[in-house]
């Protein structure tokens, strides 16, 4: 009696199982890649997503993982383990290569704009005279103030300095201090806008 061909029974189409449309997929049968994509492609999809946390990349790196499968079929070895698990493999390996690219990307553009060069401009030299006049009236008024006054903006302004360090500084009552820079401030406000 003859013994049916094995071989033939694996590889006819109503075979579903993954192992069978794997084999099916290493003769390059365009219907058993479509039927893998429509068994797996949302599961894949469902694992890249959580991954990237991006809808786009994510559509992307999906499609790229069964471009990988059908270019490179002979990878998968089914007495390694079943399919799913290793196709998830795949797309996690595929989603985390994504991950590392754009983070590079990322510091990569954040480098680069910290290097770029200063734009070029044509001089303003309106804005400069305006500046310079500014702060030659900026300085004539903070000369009219009286010295502690001038000495509390000065530590407050151009040092940094808390009321209370000032006061520790000068030597003088935390009160009196936050007086003097109140009311010199007032006069430097009111003699910049006498001057514009």
């Amino acid at each position: 009696m003859k013994q049916p061909n094995v071989f033939l029974a694996v590889f006819t189409p109503s075979d579903s199982s993954d192992a069978a449309l794997m084999r099916r997929l290493l003769q390059r049968d365009v219907g058993a890649f479509e039927e893998l994509y429509d068994r797996h492609s949302r599961l894949v999809y469902a694992l890249v997503l959580r991954i990237l946390q991006q809808a786009a990349t994510a559509e992307e790196v999906v499609l790229d993982v069964f471009l990988q499968l059908w270019r490179n079929t002979a990878l998968y070895d089914g007495s390694r383990g079943p399919f799913v698990p290793w196709l998830l493999t795949v797309a996690r390996s595929r989603a985390l290569d994504q991950l590392r690219l754009n983070s590079e990307r990322q510091r990569r553009r954040e480098d680069q704009t910290d290097e770029l060069p200063p734009l070029l401009a044509l001089p303003d030299f309106e804005g400069s005279l305006d500046e310079k006049r500014r702060a030659t009236r900026v300085r004539e008024l903070m000369n009219s103030l009286n010295p502690q006054q001038r000495r509390a903006i000065e530590l407050a302004y151009f040092e940094g300095l808390s009321h209370s360090e000032i006061a520790s500084a000068l030597k003088e009552p935390l009160g009196t201090v936050k007086s003097w820079i109140r009311n010199g401030l007032l006069r430097l406000k009111e003699g910049l806008q006498t001057a514009s």
